[in-house]
């Protein structure tokens, strides 16, 4: 993708110095929009296009999950393609994350502090209760390690990692500084992720079988 020149500075993948703040400037920010793109520790960076089947998979995997929380009365939201900042320097998009009302309070308090009157134009600020991210073939290490480390850091408290591509999925459950895994499971086996009590999840329907 070429360089766009903006009002401020070159939008460039690849390049050093970018910080969240950066997305303040419409024009930065409409060319961000356009693309997939993450701020790795400063730097500009392009992500991989998604793959049907793994955008497949997280829809039916949060299917199961709401399926579950709806007769219960359980409030909260999920929404997909999330932005959020980590910190300044590090801004990521996660394939799915949920957020139940005490998150949405602490979003709106964190817009507000932050000097964002509308808290619904403002880019995750917290950490959310479950982060999902579907592991694309070749970027395998950014999920497993670079952004279990930061979703620790950042206090997100179950951090899913599906591999439609494998067939497998694990429930990571933080606890102090990193995760442990919770539960997991491969093909058609049924998981019991402690992120939400009573909920079992058919691998096999995630899939679509």
């Amino acid at each position: 993708m070429g360089s766009i020149i903006t009002t401020s500075k070159r939008f460039e993948p690849g390049t050093t110095g970018w910080t969240a703040d950066d997305l303040d400037d419409p024009h930065i920010e409409a060319q961000w929009e356009r693309g997939r793109y993450e701020i790795i520790e400063g730097v500009l960076t392009t992500m991989p296009a998604a793959y049907f089947e793994g955008g497949e998979a997280t829809e039916n995997l949060i299917f199961a999950v709401k399926t579950h929380l709806r007769p219960k009365g359980i409030r909260g939201g999920f929404a997909t393609e999330v932005d959020l900042i980590i910190d300044a320097a590090r801004l990521v998009r996660a394939d799915a994350v949920y957020l139940t009302p005490d998150d949405k309070r602490r979003q709106r308090a964190a817009a507000a502090a932050a000097g964002r009157p509308d808290s619904r134009r403002t880019r995750i600020l917290v950490a959310p209760t479950l982060v999902i991210e579907s592991i694309s073939p070749g970027h395998e290490l950014h999920d497993e390690q670079t952004k279990r480390r930061w979703y620790a850091e950042f206090g997100v408290a179950h951090y899913w990692l599906m591999n439609c591509f494998d067939r497998t999925l694990r429930c990571l459950a933080r606890r102090g500084t990193d995760y442990i895994e919770d539960v997991a499971g491969p093909d058609s086996d049924s998981v019991r992720p402690s992120a939400f009590p009573g909920l079992v999840i058919p691998l096999g329907d995630v899939w679509e079988e």
